[in-house]
């Protein structure tokens, strides 16, 4: 399935889109006339409130064949594997981290729904408040079922595998490397082409944004040109039983309609799916001395009422050269008022290249000591310093929160994937205090 794409320039910027098979779909001059060309329905969909502020405003208008309210009733799906009971295991300060998550074997149909699980999270979609952070494990396409998110916004990071992507804005496909954010209530339906994995962070209070540049200036990070959303795309086609799958205030729901929820003919607005390629994220580092706190990698953010705290930042560790002069270049030892939950896409991460394995994860709960393991440690100290590339053939990234997160009970006993021999990787540093040193005479 090929992407049908164009440039995003800007969050909150207007857009408009048509299939060319349908000149003029969009209304001109109105949003809603009396009969909409070609015979359409006029639909709204709203991400934020109707009196938000303009700029901060997300909202689309779509132009379809059926409007989304034909459909049966919903009925509730039991599901093992996805949960916002925070309580359903015992808190840990524990360092944490999971070997790869297994992909379920061919025998094992698993779609993109079915996948889905709840490693950890904290708050209470109800409330609009909180996160949850999800692994999506399958192996086969989602046939005659779409779904979306009544919660809030999903931002999607393939490790393993091709998705291909339907939604009623258009195609994308996201590939390794890439992210894509499917916003609240936005109906999405992905394909695959056999084992797939990946995670997802899931924000329930707000949307995804660019982080404030400040000092920085005009230019770098993530840059909105290189943002994409879909192109409209459309099938007229009626199906017998089609599932709309709903997660609503974490439950997955089900109703059946007769006709596909991808006929959008024309759509206009700033409430859009989009993609990003993590490759064109422009890095900001340290030139002379020390090591720069990793906030200067956050790619999106999903800020909090207090300034400069975010609910959620996606942060990612990209390519680099390193040339600090007189510093332990990789990540210092730490303890923070957040949580870390970091993933591996392929590589090997700079500060822990034992154990820490792509499609597995870590996380470094609220004031939980972390930093590089014994080998890094002593590697780095010992280094000759010169410019050095950093993380080539590796993209690891951190979901960072200022919640204090919950592993779920799927996290912790179901999965069978925690590292029990984890704290190992520090238990070799040595001590290495001297009170008789002296500085080096020049």
């Amino acid at each position: 399935m090929a992407s049908q794409l164009k440039y995003l320039c800007g969050f909150g910027s207007e857009f408009v889109s048509e299939d060319p098979r349908c000149p003029g779909s969009v209304p001109s001059g109105q949003n809603n006339p009396q009969k909409c060309p070609y015979g359409l329905y006029a639909e709204q969909l709203s991400g934020t409130a109707f009196t938000a502020p303009r700029t901060e405003n997300k909202r689309s208008w779509l132009y379809r064949i059926h409007p989304s309210v034909i459909h049966h009733p919903f009925i509730h799906l039991k599901s093992n594997h996805i949960s916002h009971d925070w309580n359903q295991t015992l808190p840990s300060p524990n360092q944490i981290r999971w070997l790869p998550f297994d992909i379920p074997t061919p025998s094992e149909v698993t779609d993109f729904v079915d996948g889905l699980h709840t490693v950890c999270g904290a708050g209470d979609p109800r409330t609009r408040s909180g996160i949850a952070i999800h692994v999506f494990l399958c192996n086969t396409s989602m046939k005659d079922k779409c779904f979306y998110n009544a919660d809030g916004d999903f931002l999607i990071v393939p490790q393993q595998g091709v998705l291909d992507i339907t939604t009623e804005f258009g195609k994308m496909r996201v590939e390794p490397n890439e992210i894509c954010v499917i916003q609240q209530g936005m109906r999405f339906s992905v394909s695959v082409s056999g084992s797939t994995r990946g995670y997802i962070l899931e924000v329930f209070a707000a949307h995804f944004q660019l982080p404030y540049l400040g000092p920085i200036g005009a230019n770098g990070l993530a840059n909105p040109r290189d943002f994409l959303c879909p192109v409209a795309w459309y099938e007229d086609k009626d199906v017998k039983g089609y599932q709309v799958v709903s997660k609503f205030q974490g439950h997955l729901f089900q109703a059946e309609q007769n006709h596909s929820p991808f006929d959008v003919v024309g759509w206009h607005g700033s409430y859009v799916p989009y993609k990003y390629n993590l490759a064109l994220f422009m890095v900001v580092n340290a030139v002379q001395f020390d090591h720069c706190d990793p906030s200067i990698f956050t790619v999106l953010t999903c800020p909090s009422n207090r300034p400069g705290t975010a609910i959620a930042d996606f942060v990612i560790f990209p390519p680099r050269w390193s040339v600090q002069e007189n510093t332990f270049r990789p990540p210092y030892y730490h303890r923070n008022c957040m949580s870390e939950f970091m993933g591996l896409i392929f590589g090997n991460y700079e500060a822990k290249k034992e154990g820490f394995q792509p499609g597995g994860a870590t996380l470094h709960s609220v004031m939980t000591p972390h930093g590089p393991d014994t080998q890094c440690f002593e590697e780095a100290t010992n280094a000759t310093l010169c410019p050095t590339r950093v993380a080539d053939g590796t993209q690891a990234f951190m979901f960072e929160s200022s919640l204090s997160l919950a592993v779920t009970k799927w996290g912790e006993e179901t999965c069978q994937k925690l590292d029990k021999n984890y704290y190992k990787c520090w238990q070799g540093l040595k001590k290495h205090f001297n009170p008789k040193w002296q500085p080096d005479v020049l």
